[in-house]
């Protein structure tokens, strides 16, 4: 009989509080807007989450694709929100938020608020879990805006988090 209990392999360090191995969620990352960003009204566009809160084995460019490519293989949990913003008192019509991997979607929300007067500011939030392959799968996010004037923008904001990007490893 052992009063011995193996949690992990050898050499792994585990978080007494949670359990958990600390790698376990790696590669992880989270950005965000820090300003706003003009879109066309009714185009599907990029978003451009050019500020980084963390990324945990920098497998995020945030500044020329705007794309999160994890160099381990396995399920991830993605995450996003983008907040709208329109100009002169405009009411939106409506807001989608796009998933994408390997630029083709996977993941879609939707808000449709025609013949509703919802206003000028939305926040539109959309979640999935993905397999990724650790080498060459990528994953970026894309919104689509319609508004009442015609001249939309996704909000930003350089100290809040208003529109944001984030995924984290869940397993294997």
């Amino acid at each position: 009989s052992s009063d011995t209990i193996t949690i992990g392999a050898s050499g792994d360090i585990i978080n007494a509080a949670t359990g958990t191995k600390p790698s376990f969620l790696n590669p992880s990352f989270e950005a965000f807007l820090s300003a706003k960003q003009d879109i066309s009204d009714l185009t599907t566009t990029k978003v451009q989450f050019n500020t980084e809160v963390f990324d945990s084995n920098g497998c995020y460019d945030n500044s020329t694709n705007y794309r999160f490519t994890p160099t381990v293989a396995g399920k991830y949990f993605v995450f996003a929100k983008i907040a709208t913003d329109t100009i002169a008192g405009a009411n939106l019509d409506q807001v989608r938020i796009f998933i994408y991997k390997n630029g083709s979607s996977i993941s879609i929300a939707n808000l449709d608020a025609r013949g509703n007067t919802l206003g000028s500011y939305y926040t539109c939030n959309d979640s999935t879990v993905v397999d990724m392959n650790g080498s060459s799968d990528y994953l970026e996010i894309f919104a689509r805006i319609d508004d009442t004037s015609g001249d939309p923008d996704i909000n930003g904001d350089s100290s809040e988090r208003l529109t944001s990007f984030g995924a984290y490893r869940i397993g294997t």
